[in-house]
């Protein structure tokens, strides 16, 4: 049977280069879970905890229909009221705004033939087999993103403003505007591999 790898089938989307670059990201779907707050806290680790489970029963699945695959990389989609910190850059933010503040959706991306009945069926599934109320959290998720500027991030988060200064420069240099939410793929396993390692895209939707 074969096992589709979404991060090898799409390698544009999982793919970024050490200084900023322009391209066209095509409507994809995901498993989605919402939160706020410091990632680096409880509630942020119950998300995790949450969304894996229903990817893999969603994997199994299919695996089942002989339509297996591999369960993608987390990605994070972030943002803060902007009223209330106006002015800010992208390359400040995450130093000027307390981390309580930041909100946050969770983000696996699934393969186009999963619908979002199937999504509901797997999360009842997986409730009903863990019990993790955050487990009910997880939704069906669509997003199309279009135009973006990216580029990739090595070392720990606490020195992504470095990079987003490079972004920032890029988007300032060529007239772009931002269009949508902050987004992050995290290509290393946080939970595993040591910061000075991390990988981690950084991308901005803009007009």
């Amino acid at each position: 049977m074969d096992k589709l790898d979404l991060v090898k089938h799409f390698k544009s989307y999982y793919t970024a280069k050490a200084k900023p670059e322009i391209l066209n990201i095509e409507k994809a779907q995901y498993l989605s879970i919402t939160g706020k707050g410091d990632p680096s806290g409880e509630n942020f680790a119950k998300k995790i905890q949450a969304i894996y489970p229903v990817a893999y029963a969603l994997k199994f699945a299919f695996k089942a229909k002989g339509r297996d695959f591999v369960v993608s990389k987390l990605e994070g989609l972030w943002w803060y009221d902007e009223q209330r910190f106006a002015g800010i850059s992208i390359a400040d933010s995450p130093k000027a705004i307390p981390r309580s503040e930041w909100e946050y959706r969770l983000l696996i991306r699934i393969p186009d033939y999963v619908q979002e009945k199937d999504v509901q069926t797997a999360v009842a599934a997986c409730f009903a087999s863990k019990g993790q109320e955050a487990i009910r959290e997880v939704s069906y998720f669509e997003i199309e993103e279009g135009k973006v500027v990216q580029i990739l991030h090595t070392g720990p988060f606490d020195r992504e403003p470095e990079t987003l200064a490079k972004l920032n420069d890029f988007m300032t240099a060529n007239a772009l505007g931002r269009n949508g939410l902050h987004h992050e793929i995290y290509l290393s396993d946080f939970r595993k591999t040591p910061p000075e390692k991390l990988k981690t895209i950084l991308r901005e939707p803009v007009k």
